[in-house]
C-alpha cells in the first residue's frame, strides 16, 4: 500500500541561516516537526486533537545538501507504519527547482492520551486518516 503524502512549501528565511551561510540543522528539525503538526491538523478534527497528543521518541536525520536564503523548498511527509502507540513518520525536504533531496528524516512518534499523558493505542479511526 502506497502511503498518503502530505506536502508543504516554504521559502528559506534569513532567520534560518547560520554562520556557514546555509540553513542550520536545528531549523530543519523544527521544519520536520512543523510539517508533522500540519499533517495531523489537516486530517483531524478538534475532538481528536483535544483527545490525543503526539510526542517524539527519536529522530534520525540525514543532511544531504545545504539550502540557502530564499531557496524554495518542498516538504513531504508520510506515515510508514504504526504499531501500538508508536508511529514511524518519514519526511523529505527537496529543493523545488531541482527536486534534489536536501534532507531525509525518520521520526518515531508516540500517541498519548492528552488528559493522562499516558501512551495509548493508535485506533483505526486515526490510522485510516493517514494510511
Amino acid at each position: 500500500m502506497k502511503p498518503k503524502i502530505f506536502e508543504s512549501q516554504l521559502t528559506v528565511p534569513l532567520s534560518a541561516i547560520d554562520e556557514m551561510h546555509h540553513v542550520n540543522n536545528v531549523v530543519y528539525l523544527q521544519w520536520i516537526q512543523d510539517i508533522a503538526k500540519k499533517h495531523w491538523e489537516s486530517k483531524t478534527d478538534v475532538t481528536l486533537r483535544n483527545t490525543y497528543v503526539w510526542v517524539v521518541l527519536h529522530h534520525f536525520i540525514e543532511y544531504h545538501h545545504p539550502a540557502f536564503k530564499d531557496d524554495q523548498l518542498v516538504l513531504h511527509t508520510w506515515i510508514d507504519h504504526y504499531q501500538g502507540a508508536k508511529s514511524e513518520r518519514h519526511t523529505k525536504i527537496y529543493l523545488s527547482k531541482t527536486e534534489k533531496v536536501l534532507v531525509s528524516a525518520k521520526t518515531m512518534w508516540c500517541l498519548l492520551d492528552k488528559e493522562t499523558l499516558r501512551p495509548t493505542r493508535i485506533t483505526d479511526e486515526i490510522s485510516t486518516l493517514f494510511l
